[in-house]
């Protein structure tokens, strides 16, 4: 057996296009996930404690169960409630709320290491609590939480192999199609492994700019 470069060149427009379904896929499921993951995280300091223990269960359920099962009950169990999704749709909102219950956490934990002798000055100038975040919680936050923030958007882009599952026509669907088709197994899972890998490399290199313009810009951690 040798590795076919001619099929993977010719499929390559194809694998392109997979490839942008995939990026777009990940980039818009994160940022929904990420403002999730916040918002629930202010709600839980700053909520009642009948929100905190309601979101601390939704948190505690999508972060305990598989998101393979997650987007199977959505995407086949929805009709079921009255809730038909295609397959885009439903994977975008399977990731959101999935990733969603991570960040919140991550969102919880910089709270937690905030002094709280932050909290009491912005009381003491009269700062609102929106205020309190945006000028105070948010600056001093963001380089606490990006090294776990940039773990979990790579989490998230490797889960999006799992939506070829549900028929989303995504690099993992299509390099397999590909592969199945030609009976080109070898040269299929070789270039999806290579492409994931470049993906998550980029990721966090992404990453560590930021942090490093963060810390430029004087939000390290004292």
């Amino acid at each position: 057996m040798r590795f076919d470069f001619a099929l993977v060149e010719s499929k390559l427009p194809e694998i392109f296009q997979a490839l942008g379904v995939t990026l777009a896929m990940w980039a818009v499921s994160l940022a929904f996930a990420g403002a999730l993951g916040f918002l629930v995280a202010v709600a839980r300091r700053f909520g009642p404690r009948w929100l905190d223990r309601a979101l601390g269960a939704y948190v505690q359920l999508f972060r305990g169960t598989p998101f393979l099962i997650q987007l199977f009950l959505l995407y086949f169990g929805g009709p079921y409630a009255g809730l038909s999704l295609a397959a885009v749709p439903a994977g975008l909102i399977g990731l959101s709320v999935y990733g969603g219950a991570y960040f919140s956490e991550i969102f919880r934990g910089g709270f937690d290491a905030l002094p709280r002798g932050h909290f009491e000055a912005a009381e003491c100038v009269g700062l609102s609590r929106a205020q309190t975040v945006r000028r105070i919680l948010l600056p001093e936050m963001a380089i606490l939480v990006l090294p776990a923030s940039v773990n979990m958007a790579v989490i998230l882009l490797k889960e999006t192999a799992v939506l070829s599952l549900v028929t989303v026509p995504e690099l993992t669907s299509t390099i397999q199609a590909i592969g199945t088709e030609f009976y080109a197994f070898v040269e299929a899972l070789s270039l999806l492994a290579l492409f994931y890998w470049g993906l998550v490399e980029v990721c966090g290199w992404l990453g560590r700019i930021g942090e490093r313009r963060l810390s430029a810009l004087g939000f390290a951690p004292a």
